[in-house]
């Protein structure tokens, strides 16, 4: 859920912290085991929000739904908001820079929060446009995540609070086949590395980009992905649209039978 004014989906519209609030209860009616909250876009066209303006908009958000018991998630690449948030008893910190502040480490080590650590080809803040080949991409994307969870771990992280994220649409490159490639081969990642792997396609550019469709209206193209990913062995889904996807879900395992067969 982005709490934020530009978004590309939805920018503007969870501003409001009531507005948030209710949004945040329909997306967990809908399905959602995890709300994962946002307030500063990473998109190309996104501006730049400070950390304390970050924090406003999160506070009280969080502290509704911590009061009600949900598993929230916050989504910041700043190391003053990740401290926030730790303080305030968040279950997940997701970082589209793959927490790369080797001072926070030792703080990092002694939360409980598990760790979404995401490769992204700008290595720092907003998604850019970088164009890197289809046949390059999985060779950055493993040797990232050897240096990172490296440095992680050494530093006293545990392994096992590590969720990895290969990144999507323009945090791979601009080549739309690049998204697919490693949407294709996430089973070597999970192979590679032996933790839960988490992907983010919702209403993605890659996904328009094949289809012609705005944001607005690429559910489908979101769906068909989002299966994809999870018969490909993807743990997390991170998604606009949990009833969708809770439904696409359902009718794939019945579909595949009470023994798992197809």
């Amino acid at each position: 859920m982005n709490i934020t004014e530009d978004s590309f989906s939805d920018g503007g519209r969870f501003l409001d912290a009531s507005a948030a609030i209710e949004h945040a209860h329909k997306l967990a009616n809908d399905g959602a085991d995890i709300l994962d909250l946002g307030a500063a876009a990473s998109n190309p066209a996104a501006k730049p929000v400070p950390p304390d303006a970050e924090i406003a908009r999160l506070a009280p958000v969080v502290a509704a739904l911590k009061r009600e018991g949900r598993a929230i998630s916050v989504d910041s690449f700043s190391p003053a908001v990740q401290r926030w948030a730790i303080s305030q008893g968040v279950d997940y910190l997701n970082d589209i820079q793959g927490f790369p502040e080797p001072q926070l480490y030792p703080f990092l080590a002694t939360a409980p929060a598990k760790l979404i650590v995401m490769h992204a080809v700008q290595s720092r803040g907003r998604a850019g446009k970088i164009d890197v080949p289809p046949d390059e991409i999985m060779d950055r994307i493993k040797s990232f995540f050897d240096q990172r969870i490296a440095a992680l771990t050494r530093a006293g992280v545990a392994r096992d609070r590590l969720v990895l994220d290969p990144g999507m649409g323009f945090f791979v490159g601009t080549n739309p086949q690049t998204s697919f490639t490693v949407l294709r081969r996430l089973p070597d990642l999970r192979s590679a590395f032996g933790l839960p792997v988490l992907v983010s396609v919702s209403r993605k550019s890659f996904l328009r980009a094949v289809t012609g469709r705005s944001a607005d209206a690429a559910g489908a193209a979101t769906l068909a992905a989002e299966l994809f990913a999870a018969s490909r062995g993807a743990d997390y889904i991170r998604t606009h649209d949990p009833a969708a996807l809770r439904d696409g879900l359902l009718v794939g395992k019945a579909l595949a039978g009470p023994k798992g067969e197809a």
